[in-house]
């Protein structure tokens, strides 16, 4: 494969800077189709973004023979389905995170991406940042000791959309459509993290609670999870914190140091040892997910192998399913 032409299956809000204009900036990439159930919206997208082609149907523009990958950037209960339907017509996938809206469709997508022999990635692109690869280092190199504990601090208020009638209200508040509420749409950021960091998660436990009853799905979680190494982990989030409450953090505590960093704010990482505090400023690239879209291309192309696969990914859902009580 010389050049990897993608076909875009939706193309909402993430695919205008955070992924979209990535695939067109990696050498060998291309995206040659979008598509949208509106047309209006897949006609502007293409025209915005100069791609040649739009559909209001997946299955067309999986069957579009320009086309050989396939980006899925729909709500997650579609994206086990479209997955499978590109990988069993042969054309490799890239879907958003995360993978599914269940641990079950999850397992669904890797059975058939074994049987296809048809690759599939996801976008846990936090895993290629530098602000992410620094943390990394700052762990493995041992300054902070022996890492005996880890916790997940997220609290934020209500969005102006929250507040709408339900019929009106955000995919991601709607459980059938995202797997649950917020937490299901922000903690795969947080948890696939520290999974790449420590290793899987075997057990994992959680409390989940809707306090201020604006909509179905829960508002408050907290949970305790263990990594397959005997790490003990714990979190807790909140989606209709005051505002004064408002927390991004990961704690990672060693027995001779402790560092401290956000997942979606970027704050400058705390590193505390005794040698004094820390403050570590790392830019990222003005397009997140471009250096994960790099490799899956290159990978594509014959030219490096990436790691960020549907297999590496479900354990992100299995833990969620876990803390919300699903099984």
């Amino acid at each position: 494969m010389k050049i990897v032409k993608w076909g875009f299956i939706g193309c909402g809000e993430v695919t205008e800077k955070k992924s979209g204009p990535a695939f067109s900036e990696v050498e060998g990439s291309m995206v040659e189709a979008v598509m949208s159930r509106s047309a209006d919206k897949a006609r502007s997208y293409a025209e915005r973004h100069n791609i040649n082609k739009w559909y209001n149907d997946a299955q067309e523009l999986i069957d579009d023979p320009d086309v050989n990958a396939v980006y899925i950037a729909t709500p997650p209960s579609s994206h086990a389905t479209f997955a499978i339907m590109a990988m069993k017509a042969g054309k490799p996938v890239y879907v958003e995170k995360p993978l599914a809206a269940s641990y079950e469709d999850c397992a669904r997508v890797n059975r058939v991406s074994e049987q296809t022999g048809v690759p599939c990635f996801v976008a846990y692109y936090r895993r290629y940042l530098p602000y992410f690869l620094k943390v990394k280092d700052i762990i493995e190199s041992g300054v902070i000791g022996k890492v005996i504990s880890v916790h997940i601090h997220f609290a934020v208020p209500p969005r102006d959309l929250d507040y709408q009638h339900a019929g009106n209200q955000p995919w991601r508040l709607q459980p059938d459509i995202a797997g649950g509420g917020y937490f299901y749409d922000l903690a795969p950021h947080q948890l696939d993290l520290l999974q790449y960091f420590f290793g899987v998660i075997t057990e994992a436990n959680g409390i989940c609670a809707n306090r201020a009853g604006m909509y179905e799905a829960e508002d408050s979680v907290s949970a305790c999870f263990k990594f397959e190494n005997g790490l003990p982990g714990s979190g807790s989030w909140c989606f209709v914190a005051y505002d004064s409450a408002r927390e991004d953090r990961i704690d990672i505590v060693g027995d001779k140091g402790q560092v401290g960093f956000s997942v979606f704010n970027y704050d400058p990482i705390q590193l505390h040892t005794s040698e004094g505090k820390q403050s570590i400023v790392i830019p990222n690239p003005p397009h997140v997910q471009y250096p994960l879209i790099k490799n899956v291309v290159e990978h594509l192309q014959g030219r490096g192998v990436c790691l960020c696969t549907a297999v590496s990914a479900t354990p992100v859902n299995w833990v969620m399913d876990r803390i919300l009580g699903k099984f």
